[in-house]
């Protein structure tokens, strides 16, 4: 036998294992039945130990819904595609949706300083210029709140635009602008303010016409109607009124539901279809990095970051099949968040109510264990033990 036919067993071999392995490559990946999203969710919701909640998943153009719990504590009622929630911090990235809209035709930049959109004679603390830019990523050096809110204030109605604008000239950053993290409420209210004056429109109506209207979320609102309000979830503690909350229009008072949610991600994802448009990329992108900060505080909530967005946080870097872009929220009785695995196509949203105990679940951490397996992806790695701390108030944190 030659040198050559010893040789050409060989080469087939060689050959057919090429062939599988790419094959392999090119084969799509095996991915749960999207209705096992609603084994992870009902694990989630008897460890939660909340009172109502509902998940909604978006893989490709497929929906996922589904409400577990009560309505109220004894209504036995399940929650609904259109049960009224408050989505918190989740607002947050709404109000950076229409700034990215706002830079992308020009009427702001981000590296517009918030003094050329303050009201006549007030003016603005600086080290340097905070541009709003630096608000929409939490590194304008300003604090967390203003202040607390007057006894018996509704949530999220508290402060007013008057109240900041006459409170922020008489106050010393914390930080030089752009140079270290703190999660700010106030700031991302200020921003909401800046693109009212930028664009002569009351913010609300903004919002509207740039965002909730072409996605026809015509449930999403500052203004809830009685009708809503009837719907609105309650958890197992008394959270006063649903009412207005045009007053925290940047940083947390809007309302919404799971139907207009689904669509929101559809959005997010840019899977939904010639009737839904696609959220510019540039809304989801990392403007700063954590290591080049000298400090971050307050963002942790659902991980370590790996990037910071307008409103978004990163998790695990971009080129991670688990990388997730998420939002956290909460307050009011309400615990939010939306997460995206844009490798997979996949994201969820989570809304949940008090529940009369507290079991210590980690929600954010369970939520994106049940984003990942949705998506047929390994979940986060553990991160080490960290200090105890005092945590927030679970009905202040917003």
């Amino acid at each position: 036998m030659t040198h050559a036919k010893l040789l050409r067993p060989f080469f087939a071999l060689l050959f057919a294992l090429i062939r599988i392995s790419v094959l392999a490559q090119a084969t799509p990946p095996s991915l749960p039945d999207l209705q096992s999203a609603d084994t992870f969710g009902a694990d989630l919701f008897l460890q939660s130990g909340t009172t109502g909640m509902v998940l909604v998943v978006v893989r490709d153009n497929q929906v996922f819904f589904r409400g577990y719990g009560e309505t109220a504590p004894g209504s036995h009622q399940l929650p609904t595609e259109d049960s009224l929630l408050r989505l918190c911090s989740l607002t947050k990235i709404f109000t950076t949706d229409v700034l990215t809209k706002l830079v992308a035709d020009k009427t702001v930049r981000l590296n517009d300083p918030l003094q050329r959109f303050a009201p006549p004679r007030a003016v603005v603390p600086k080290r340097q210029f905070i541009t709003l830019a630096d608000l929409a990523t939490h590194t304008s050096g300003l604090p967390r709140e203003l202040g607390n809110a007057p006894p018996k204030t509704p949530h999220f109605t508290f402060p007013d635009y008057r109240t900041r604008w006459h409170w922020l000239p008489n106050q010393r950053l914390r930080t030089t602008p752009g140079t270290a993290a703190l999660y700010s409420n106030v700031a991302f209210d200020l921003l909401s303010d800046a693109l009212h004056s930028a664009s002569h429109k009351q913010y609300a109506a903004l919002l509207a016409e740039r965002t909730l209207n072409p996605l026809h979320m015509h449930n999403t609102t500052f203004f809830p109607n009685a009708a809503q309000c009837s719907h609105l979830l309650i958890g197992a503690n008394d959270e006063g009124p649903c009412t207005f909350t045009e007053a925290t229009a940047g940083s947390s008072g809007l309302y919404s539901t799971a139907t207009d949610m689904a669509i929101w991600l559809q959005y997010l994802l840019g899977t939904g279809g010639p009737g839904i448009p696609t959220q510019s990329p540039a809304a989801q992108a990392v403007y700063v990095l954590p290591s080049d900060l000298v400090s971050q505080k307050g963002l942790d909530h659902a991980g370590d970051p790996t990037g910071i967005g307008l409103g978004w946080i990163h998790l695990l870097p971009a080129d991670d099949p688990s990388h997730i872009i998420q939002k956290t929220g909460g307050g009011a009785g309400f615990e939010t968040y939306i997460a995206i695995n844009q490798a997979r196509h996949t994201a969820i949203f989570l809304a949940a109510t008090d529940g009369p105990v507290d079991t210590h679940l980690h929600f954010f951490n369970a939520a994106n264990e049940l984003l990942l397996a949705v998506a047929g992806l390994p979940p986060l790695p553990t991160p080490p033990p960290k200090p105890a701390v005092k945590h927030m108030h679970p009905h202040r944190r917003r």
